[in-house]
């Protein structure tokens, strides 16, 4: 994991290079920048920002736009920082036209993630999901696509260009956008929220050699399909975008009823990482030896 005083190498480097390799980059979704380090140290090649997760933290509410570009990507710097391993950040929709496209692709990158994706939904977007999106015209969104291409300062920085008209449009009209957002020069094609499996299988024999992104949403429209099925139809990187924050959500929720019930933690102190291991993960001992090393004499 980052330490305080560590120099992040280049992150999307890192993660070109592990989409160079076989099989695909796993990367589950954090909240915040403790989760970030806890899926770091479960041992994930990559972390993923999620949108959803950072609105219900962050503000304690749904993904339905509320979140703006400066919060998205403080959120993406903590997270960038906490962890030494490549961060893959939810963009939302660019947070506007081409040119805002432009400063959101230099924010992100400015704060050291090593992706970013963005769609082409209408703003106030809403979770891929959800019911009630709409999208807009195919043309404006490849303007969108150019723009991010152009104006990342290193080719490494991966562009990852998603398509949310599944629902609104059809399955092969969103083929069809993804289509022109690869040639508009995405790197990785995200196509949001296949119905049914054959749809997942299609997509993927419609973009074979073209890096792609699966939405393994929990919950979602998208029907669970194994990891080694999408080896084989050869996604490059699924997101497990939501596990980490409904598993913390339950957890809490049922250690304070516990709590509300029997009056105080005692009841729960069997379930808790103890205070000591806890203080160890996020760092404790390195704060104390840069104590020793820049104590004055």
């Amino acid at each position: 994991m980052a330490d305080l005083l560590s120099v992040p190498s280049n992150p999307a480097r890192r993660l070109r290079d592990l989409l160079a390799q076989p099989g695909p980059v796993v990367a589950p979704g954090a909240y915040d920048a403790l989760s970030a380090r806890l899926i770091e140290a479960a041992g994930f090649p990559a972390v993923y920002m999620t949108g959803f997760g950072t609105s219900a933290s962050y503000l304690g509410r749904p993904d339905v736009g509320l979140m703006s570009m400066a919060e998205m990507v403080d959120q993406a710097r903590r997270i960038a920082l906490a962890v030494n391993v490549p961060v893959i950040a939810d963009a939302d929709t660019g947070y506007g036209n081409p040119i805002n496209v432009v400063r959101t692709v230099r924010a992100y990158e400015n704060a050291g993630v090593a992706a970013i994706h963005i769609e082409d939904q209408v703003m106030p977007k809403k979770c891929g999901h959800m019911e009630g999106k709409q999208v807009i015209p195919a043309g404006d969104m490849v303007q969108k696509v150019r723009a991010a291409v152009a104006a990342r300062s290193s080719a490494d920085f991966v562009v990852v260009a998603r398509t949310d008209a599944r629902a609104v449009e059809g399955f092969e009209a969103a083929l069809d956008r993804c289509r022109r957002y690869r040639e508009a020069g995405a790197d990785v094609i995200f196509f949001e929220a296949p119905q049914t499996e054959d749809e997942i299988a299609a997509v993927a024999g419609a973009f074979e050699g073209t890096p792609l992104m699966f939405n393994w949403a929990e919950g979602g429209k998208t029907p669970p399909v194994s990891l080694e099925r999408l080896r084989e139809l050869g996604y490059a990187i699924v997101i497990f975008p939501i596990s980490a924050l409904l598993v913390a959500a339950r957890a809490v929720q049922e250690a304070l009823g516990k709590i509300r019930h029997a009056g105080t933690p005692r009841a729960i102190s069997d379930g808790m990482l103890p205070f000591s291991e806890f203080l160890e993960f996020i760092g404790l001992r390195e704060i104390r030896e840069l104590e020793q090393r820049f104590q004055s004499s």
